[in-house]
């Protein structure tokens, strides 16, 4: 394995997002904009171990907790300003949503579609015949109905409808509809945004007796929006959002310099969560041993939990039936939900674990000692994997399942998706005896160990190994630290022979000096950072 030497960083080892809602912490003053809330957090509490920071969509929307969009142009008035998302810019790397598939019924560009306004006329996908036999291969990601009838001013039309009634597709076959988005990304850059996600990119295209997923069209799409990226904002990254099969997730990279800089890593979570249910790493470990980008420029998102579940189409081809049999019962044991999707030619099949991180691996009415190790173990999985980690704000304090936020708001995502009042986490934050504050004060402690250790470094060399079922291991080289990262996935000790690694180590995490080709122990889920010394 070659030692990595930097170059031109894409990001570098410093560098962690979390990913939040504008309004996931409300802030103590009554009446005050939800991003300060925001902010503050982010100030006190996550700095300097996060210094990046998705804010989910903050503009005016209808459904989907801010993905149908209404105005991309603007801010929700109850979140802010452009210059309250700007300050936080100003502190934090800023990821923000190009919801590029479709826009709201209530925006006024589909308003104007309604009314037969000549500008917006193609605007958006319209068919004559939902039931013509050219869209029965059409891949769906939800059970609504694919197409939604609408009144306008020349009668009844068909609107193209791949997530909810309430998200109708945009046109891409209409060159002003790519104009207008690509307007929308450069006033994005204008407000300090410094990485772009392509929100369903894969749906954007659709041609007739096709999948309409992964068209060379929306790769074609993908690679116009580098390319004006690279011309007018070399500094700005871009990612996409593709939660798919691995290889078919992959192909957005291109060839390393004309499509995303980044992909979200989406196979990462359902195998990082089995192999903590089942204390076997093994197929986590093969997997991640083919783990590879095609350039420099090129990285892995990792992430385990997000605003929404658990995606299980990734997993294909790496768990059986049995083991995603397994999965989904233990979900619905810890009082989790179930997303489906539908199937071309009828039927459905479960899309997503809907269940907060901390409560799918561990047992909401059976708490134990081990709940924090475990949970802290498998954050330590993604964070010492390639890749720029993105944590899920409520996963930094092992957040539970909010069963109210679904009954309000009568979707399975809500579980995940609750809104924490600043005083009450505070609190919970700075009381030893909460599982939140542990959580918190063990993440922040990894967080700020790794951006120490230029072996984290996305572009550092990477090698998985197999050092038995209860162990995920991997071993980093950077510029000028050498890393072995061995986690334990079980809830028993277990001794570890790591013969490649002759001499001392180092453990960052409890000062020992150890030697790994002669054998060390590990407690149940512990997390070693090894350094040569």
């Amino acid at each position: 394995m070659e030692r990595w030497e930097p170059e031109r960083p894409l990001f570098s080892h410093e560098d962690v997002l979390v990913i939040a809602y504008g309004g996931h912490i409300l802030p103590p003053e009554p009446g005050t904009p939800k991003l300060h809330g925001l902010r503050r957090f982010l100030e006190t509490y996550a700095h300097p171990g996060v210094n990046g920071v998705h804010i989910l969509p903050f503009f005016p929307y209808s459904s989907d907790d801010g993905f149908s969009v209404i105005d991309y142009l603007q801010v929700r008035p109850d979140l802010g300003t452009w210059e309250d998302v700007e300050a936080i810019a100003r502190r934090f790397h800023l990821m923000v949503d190009l919801v590029l598939n479709h826009a709201s019924r209530k925006s006024p560009w589909f308003q104007a579609f309604l009314r037969g306004d000549p500008e917006y006329e193609d605007f958006f996908l319209t068919v004559e015949n939902p039931h013509d036999p050219a869209w029965a291969h059409v891949v769906r990601p939800r059970t609504t109905p694919l197409f939604t009838p609408v009144e306008t001013a020349q009668g009844r039309r068909y609107v193209w409808t791949t997530f909810s009634p309430d998200q109708v597709d945009l046109n891409y076959h209409n060159p002003k509809v790519l104009l207008r988005m690509v307007e929308v990304l450069l006033h994005y850059i204008a407000h300090g945004a410094r990485v772009i996600r392509m929100d369903a990119v894969a749906y954007a295209w659709k041609e007739p007796y096709t999948p309409c997923i992964h068209l060379p069209q929306a790769h074609a799409l993908v690679k116009v929006f580098r390319a004006v990226v690279d011309a007018v904002a070399p500094w700005v990254r871009i990612i996409t959002e593709t939660n798919v099969p691995h290889e078919e997730n992959v192909a957005y990279f291109g060839d390393g310099t004309d499509e995303a800089h980044l992909v979200y890593n989406f196979t990462l979570p359902p195998l990082t969560l089995h192999a903590f249910l089942t204390g076997d790493a093994s197929i986590l470990t093969r997997w991640a041993a083919t783990l590879e980008t095609p350039g420099p420029q090129t990285a892995f998102f990792n992430f385990l939990a997000s605003h929404d579940g658990i995606g299980v189409t990734p997993a294909d081809g790496w768990l059986n039936p049995a083991q995603m049999e397994a999965l989904y019962r233990t979900v619905l044991e810890h009082g989790g939900l179930l997303s489906y999707k539908a199937l071309p030619g009828g039927g459905r099949r479960v899309y997503e674990l809907n269940i907060t991180w901390y409560d799918a691996l561990n047992d909401p009415c059976c708490p134990t000692p081990l709940d924090v190790p475990r949970f802290l173990a498998s954050q330590a999985v993604m964070l010492s994997l390639a890749g720029v980690p993105g944590i899920y704000l409520p996963s930094l304090f092992g957040a539970r399942n909010c069963l109210p936020c679904v009954e309000e708001k009568g979707y399975p995502r809500a579980i995940n998706r609750e809104k924490f009042s600043w005083e009450a986490l505070r609190q919970a934050l700075e009381n030893p005896r909460d599982h939140r504050a542990q959580v918190f004060q063990g993440y922040r402690r990894l967080l700020n160990l790794r951006r120490k250790v230029d072996a984290f470094h996305p572009a550092a060399a990477q090698r998985v190994l197999d050092l038995g079922p209860g162990l995920f291991a991997v071993e980093r080289l950077g510029a000028n630290t050498h890393l072995l990262a061995l986690i334990s996935v079980r809830g028993r000790s277990q001794r570890v022979v790591a013969p490649d690694f002759p001499g001392l180590w180092k453990d960052l995490l409890t000062g020992e000096t150890l030697e790994p080709a002669a054998g060390l122990l590990l407690a149940p889920y512990q997390v070693r950072w090894l350094m040569r010394i």
